[in-house]
Parts: C-alpha cells; structure tokens; sequence
C-alpha cells in the first residue's frame, strides 16, 4: 500500500490538515485529503461540506454538487449546504435550479421574501 502524505495519519489528523489546505487556499490539496476521508466515515457531514466548499472554490462544480446533494438529501434543513448547492447551481448557469435551495436557505435562516 503506497501512503502519501495527503491520506497519512489518523482521520482527526487529516481532518486538520484538510483544514490547513483549505485556510492557504490550496483547495484542490484539501479535496485531496478531504475525498479518502470522506469515503471513511461518509456519515459525517462536516468533511462531506468541507469537500463540497473545497471543490466550488477549485471550480469543481459538478463535483461540488454531488457532495451538497448528498448532505441536502441526508438533511434537507442543512441550510449552509443549500445555500451552496444554490450558489453552485447559479454559478453553472442553472438559475431555476438554485432557486429553491436559495428560498430554503434564506427560510431556514429567518429570512422570508415578501414574493
């Protein structure tokens, strides 16, 4: 088995260098050790949501989306993945899509439209 330095260590310890990766702005380094660790403990949504905000930020969108479409699916008041899977959604031009995650975001933070 050929260990890198991405995937060495305990998950707690990856999981802070996925964050040292992610506060440089080096996020594809970040997906980099955020993607094995998310496939070890798949249940838990913070790597999940790191990966997702690592991929939007490395312009993975499609990428992006399939992590936040997991952890909306899983969770649908997760209004911080909404929000991205709104803002994911607009940034690949598909504005009716982001529409009703952007509502739901803005519902589940107190904030209504008068519309």
């Amino acid at each position: 088995m050929d260990i890198t330095y991405y995937d060495h260590g305990t998950p707690a310890e990856r999981w802070e260098r996925a964050g040292m990766f992610f506060d440089a702005k080096d996020y594809t380094a970040a997906a980099r050790v955020l993607g094995a660790l998310v496939e070890e403990v798949p249940e838990q949504t913070g790597p999940r949501l790191l990966l997702a905000r690592a991929y939007y930020h490395s312009a993975q969108l499609r990428r992006a989306e399939a992590e936040l479409k997991v952890i909306v699916e899983r969770d649908p008041v997760e209004r911080y993945a909404r929000l991205m899977l709104g803002r994911t959604l607009q940034r690949q031009g598909r504005d009716d899509e982001a529409r009703p995650h952007l509502r739901i975001a803005s519902a589940l933070g107190g904030e209504f439209d008068d519309e």
